[in-house]
């Protein structure tokens, strides 16, 4: 099945954010869309990469600072 092309409003809804910052991303070739003639179009998928690849996992404490005391 072919990976579905989300519009820059869809992008910017999905990350949370106005659609300025995927229109930056996009200027930069910091994110992999598709030229349509004059519309731009993100594959979903990249979407979903972009996400994965910047979500930070947290850190377990090495100690607890109580047990320092």
């Amino acid at each position: 099945m072919a990976d579905r092309l989300l519009t820059v409003e869809q992008v910017a809804d999905r990350l949370g954010t106005t659609v300025r910052f995927p229109r930056r991303l996009i200027e930069e070739r910091r994110i992999t869309f598709v030229k349509v003639g004059r519309h731009v179009r993100v594959p979903e998928s990249v979407v979903t990469a972009f996400i994965e690849h910047n979500t930070v996992q947290p850190v377990a404490p090495l100690r607890s600072l109580r047990a320092v005391a």
